[in-house]
């Protein structure tokens, strides 16, 4: 107890902590986190990594020896020997057929790419789902669902308007409590539509009582599935009913088979996980009861704004709206004590956070250009966050200079930029242009994947590798210079 009371008193004196101002001006120093805490943090994100099962390495996983363009081949009797000790351990029915071959086929040869990436972010939201899963004592198989549905993108949104991990549609969502304004869509939160997702569950078996059919009325609709058992005759069986059933939902059940299978199966395919930006153990929520702009605390806390929209993915827009209840806002965990040392600052929105570059100088507002004049046309998927720590400015410099309300920029729009000497060789470093071809190119950087390289300057994965000349299994290396256009 007395331990536990002077961590209490460390974290209470931590956020009440005053902040440093400069005797000739209002701008503020952010204050450090308090290093007893920060230390307690890091022991249990120690505990938690040491005990991670999390293996990238192909060295370790290739256990057949596979050279890495290879796409192995096996014949039915493997993948049903294989599926049938899968089945013994679950609840679903996890037969083999020519159904479920497709789709295996699909995720191990065409989309081999995606399932190395879906392997990866299994490290993310899996420990959520699995959680979630067991507090409502459903079957834990349940979390290959979500790779069916969004392939864990919370953004992921279909054609007919479902949206997020788990594609409730708008109506659905309402019926439990994940609510949609211009701010903020709860069908993207991880916590939130999981919570949502396995109340439906439970509501479809009390209904079906049978998991193969539970799975085609999330997919259908249980209207939709009623109906194919009145046309059946009645029938209760899923690959009986199946016929039945829209196309779309024909496929439901084998494709959530084939997933399965083959992320408990990936590597005898060859196939191994990217290593994600973030683990779960890694995160925290921090909960805000006032208005804030996700772009200040990118450029304060030194946090590209690209990873803060990724761990905040309900959010519609940077800003986070003041509500009475207060909202959750995920950070890495490492930066989660600075932020609540320094909450008034950022709630301040009438005082927008100094850059961390000029926060010495002691002014709130921009300061005077300096260096070369630049221009910069905006790219897809560019923000200001990046495009600020790409110059070495601020974001409300960048604001200032081009007159730029409300953080919005849009693709193709010219920014004029001052930097220091150091920026045009920055730039230089991570894009160069080939004076014979005409070309532009990436420099790899520590930590780049193909796909944020591909986001970045507006390729898909496939044509990046394309104009490079890369197959499966090629790896990237720092310094390495990759054709972009």
């Amino acid at each position: 107890m007395r331990h536990s009371a002077v961590i209490l008193f460390l974290a209470v004196l931590t956020v009440f902590q005053a902040h440093a101002i400069d005797k000739d001006s209002t701008s503020r120093v952010l204050s450090a986190d308090d290093p007893v805490l920060a230390m307690l943090d890091s022991l249990e994100a120690a505990m938690y990594f040491e005990n991670s099962s999390f293996i990238s390495d192909p060295a370790i996983l290739n256990v057949l020896r596979l050279s890495r363009d290879s796409i192995p081949v096996f014949t039915d009797k493997q993948y049903r020997d294989r599926m049938s000790k899968l089945d013994v351990n679950t609840p679903f029915r996890l037969v083999y057929n020519d159904a479920v071959r497709k789709y295996i086929d699909a995720y191990t040869v065409r989309h081999r790419e995606k399932v190395s990436y879906m392997l990866g972010l299994a490290e993310l939201y899996f420990p959520l789902f699995e959680e979630t899963l067991d507090r409502y004592d459903l079957p834990l198989e349940l979390k290959y669902l979500a790779i069916v549905e969004s392939a864990l993108n919370p953004q992921a949104r279909s054609k007919s308007g479902a949206m997020g991990l788990w594609q409730f549609m708008y109506r659905t969502g309402k019926i439990y409590d994940l609510n949609t304004t211009s701010y903020v869509d709860d069908r993207a939160d991880p916590y939130k539509a999981t919570e949502a997702a396995c109340q439906y569950f439970q509501y479809l078996y009390a209904m079906f009582g049978n998991w193969e059919l539970v799975l085609a009325a999330y997919n259908g609709g249980p209207g939709t599935l009623n109906k194919a058992i009145r046309r059946s005759g009645g029938k209760r069986d899923f690959w009986e009913l199946r016929p039945y059933l829209p196309v779309e939902t024909q496929g439901y059940v084998p494709a959530f088979i084939a997933v399965n299978y083959v992320m408990k199966n990936a590597s005898l395919h060859n196939i191994y996980p990217v290593r994600p930006n973030f683990f779960a153990f890694e995160l925290d929520t921090v909960v805000v009861h006032k208005r804030l702009n996700l772009e200040h605390v990118s450029d304060a806390l030194e946090i590209p704004y690209e990873q803060l929209a990724f761990l905040n993915p309900t959010l519609r827009t940077s800003i986070v709206p003041a509500t009475e209840q207060g909202m959750a806002i995920t950070l890495p965990k490492k930066k989660v004590g600075v932020f609540m040392a320094n909450a008034s600052t950022f709630y301040d929105v009438a005082k927008p956070v100094v850059s961390s570059a000029f926060a010495s100088a002691g002014s709130s507002v921009a300061p005077a250009p300096q260096g070369d004049r630049q221009t910069h046309k905006v790219r897809r998927g560019e923000t200001l966050s990046s495009i600020a720590s790409r110059y070495r400015c601020g974001v409300n410099d960048i604001c200032s200079w081009n007159n730029i309300k409300g953080y919005a920029i849009r693709e193709g729009q010219s920014l004029v930029l001052y930097g220091d000497p150091a920026t045009a060789a920055a730039k230089a470093q991570t894009m160069q242009k080939d004076g014979s071809g005409g070309s532009n190119y990436h420099v790899v950087q520590q930590g780049d994947t193909l796909w944020d390289i591909a986001k970045r300057n507006g390729l898909s994965v496939q044509e990046l590798k394309e104009l490079n000349g890369l197959g499966s299994h090629n790896e990237l290396k720092i310094g390495q210079k990759l054709k972009v256009g």
